[in-house]
């Protein structure tokens, strides 16, 4: 089920980065701090009464070549149109309204979105009646908001989740496994969903418009449903939106949370360029089950180490993803395409399955017993027990008697160790530790 799309609007210099991050809280740190993660920060995941919800700060989103402001203000906007659910226009209460102001105003206005308006740096009771002229805007009350002090955010953020879509449950069932492709853009996601399609010839139906515009192609191949979610299949907007990276990456964003298994497309005749790396960490940090597809392989010029090489390429660049297994294919020629299903059957299994408590312990027990924690300071780490909390992605907590004595480095091997006796191959795996109190059983 994806989470509700925020989009932050607004001219530059409004201050829609700092309340980006401060709906995003302290979200980002738990994300690992690995080498290969270089992507900047776009997007994130806010939670408020309960809703969880993706943020986009538009103020990332750049137009190459294009020096004026205005219309590059309006590229944002319309961007954030297209793929938001609810829209937080924000404006600068101290400098009033401006023409960029009416400019993106008259942009949300004709795009029928829900808007909710903030009148930023009302940073004290005396600039209250600041808000007052952005009545005339249209958008019904202003929320006057303090990004350097976060005042006014609740009822900001109140006046947001009201307008959320209804999350349908799953209209599909536990069975059927999502699959999304993703990558750049020439990198074959089309010619990849058509050999698939065209190879297993049992497409159910064509479903368009779930959810989130999307393509969404159920199939059935061994008594196995599918669904790909074709974000290859949306129509580009022109000139503007090709040279607009993140773009791909907002499309990207909610096929990744719709998916269980995620296709990490990398066009095998250019190799890996930057951009890769950022829409692969996106799927990582989603907790999605991942799987590097390296297509156009039959064009590429090759001996007999050529795919031992490329794997130790993807190796290097993605360190952050070595649970993530590599297929190398043609969608063209349909070369190796018949290996794909089954890892994508493989590493969705892997992504759903739960431990028993008592074979992780034993694990955890062994592991320790092999390489003691180190100490610090004289103080050693003590593990008690763990337990595995949730799956898709696998989560396990680890209550120890204090959890600023758990390395990273030691938090590493342990992972290695239940990898290595449980499988969990192209999921992300997730550690969390835990003071063991009294109450915990």
């Amino acid at each position: 089920m994806a989470r509700p799309v925020v989009a932050i609007v607004g001219r530059p210099n409004v201050g829609k980065s700092t309340i980006f991050n401060r709906i995003i809280g302290d979200r980002l740190a738990i994300v690992e701090d690995m080498p290969g993660v270089t992507r900047d920060r776009l997007y994130g995941v806010g939670e408020w009464l309960d809703h969880q919800f993706s943020v986009i700060d538009t103020g990332g989103i750049e137009i190459d070549g294009e020096d004026e402001i205005l219309k590059s203000v309006r590229v944002q906007a319309e961007l954030a149109i297209e793929e938001s659910d609810v829209i937080i226009f924000m404006v600068d209460g101290k400098a009033g309204i401006t023409p960029n102001d009416s400019e993106v105003a008259e942009l949300l206005f004709r795009s029928k979105k829900p808007v909710v308006l903030a009148v930023n740096k009302i940073d004290n009771i005396q600039r209250q009646d600041d808000i007052y002229e952005f009545y005339s805007l249209g958008f019904g009350t202003p929320f006057g908001i303090s990004g350097s002090h976060g005042t006014g955010l609740g009822d900001l953020l109140d006046e947001v989740v009201q307008h959320f879509p209804d999350t349908k449950d799953d209209e599909y069932g536990e069975e059927v496994i999502r699959v999304a492709l993703i990558g750049r853009p020439n990198v074959g996601k089309s010619s990849l969903v058509n050999a698939i399609l065209g190879e297993e010839r049992v497409i159910v139906s064509n479903v368009a418009g779930t959810t989130r515009d999307a393509i969404d192609t159920p199939f059935e191949k061994d008594d196995q449903k599918y669904v790909i979610i074709d974000t290859a299949g949306m129509r580009k907007r022109g000139k503007v939106y090709e040279n607009t990276e993140k773009y791909s990456v907002m499309r990207a964003l909610k096929a990744i949370e719709r998916a269980d298994v995620v296709l990490v497309l990398i066009n095998g005749e250019e190799g890996i360029i930057e951009q890769d790396k950022h829409i692969a960490g996106y799927a990582h940090d989603a907790g999605k089950a991942a799987i590097f597809v390296v297509n156009k392989w039959d064009i590429v010029d090759k001996d007999d180490k050529t795919m031992q090489q490329f794997t130790q390429k993807i190796r290097d660049h993605f360190l952050f993803m070595t649970y993530a297994p590599i297929v190398y294919l043609s969608a063209l020629t349909k070369s190796r395409l018949h290996k794909l299903l089954p890892v994508v059957n493989q590493v969705a299994e892997a992504h759903a399955m739960r431990i028993q408590t008592h074979l992780l312990n034993d694990v955890i027990s062994d592991a320790v017993a092999i390489n003691p924690p180190p100490t610090d300071k004289g103080r050693r780490l003590r593990i008690n027990y763990a337990t595995q909390v949730s799956v898709k992605p696998p989560t396990i907590v680890l209550f120890v008697n204090d959890p600023e004595l758990m390395h990273f480095s030691y938090e590493r091997y342990l992972e290695n160790k239940i990898r290595a006796a449980f499988g969990f191959e192209g999921t992300p795996l997730r550690l969390f530790t835990r003071k063991k109190s009294s109450d915990d059983e």
